[in-house]
């Protein structure tokens, strides 16, 4: 696949997750956004990790969006907890 179509599907998916998880039309940058487009990308970083076990450069990059997410999650959390449990039960997140 070619960079540029790789770069449009990624966007496409990153629209279809905004749309599935955010408040209104506009919202971008909701906890509950910000958590989806992070886990999407943390399960494609592990599917690399199949292939590619010493990319200890990408491996650091997963670590700090796990702790990011760790971190908005705690948050949504602590101010919504009935969107957090519905939130965790759709992306199939432990905890």
């Amino acid at each position: 696949m070619s960079i540029s179509a790789n770069k449009k599907a990624q966007s496409a998916r990153k629209k279809e997750i905004i749309g599935k998880h955010s408040r209104n039309a506009k919202d971008t940058g909701s906890p509950e956004v910000q958590i989806a487009i992070l886990t999407d990308k943390i399960t494609e970083l592990t599917k690399h990790f199949e292939t590619h076990k010493k990319d200890h450069h990408s491996r650091r990059g997963l670590l700090m969006m796990v702790s990011k997410r760790r971190v908005l999650l705690n948050y949504l959390k602590k101010t919504k907890a009935d969107v957090y449990e519905k939130l965790i039960a759709e992306l199939g997140i432990r905890r």
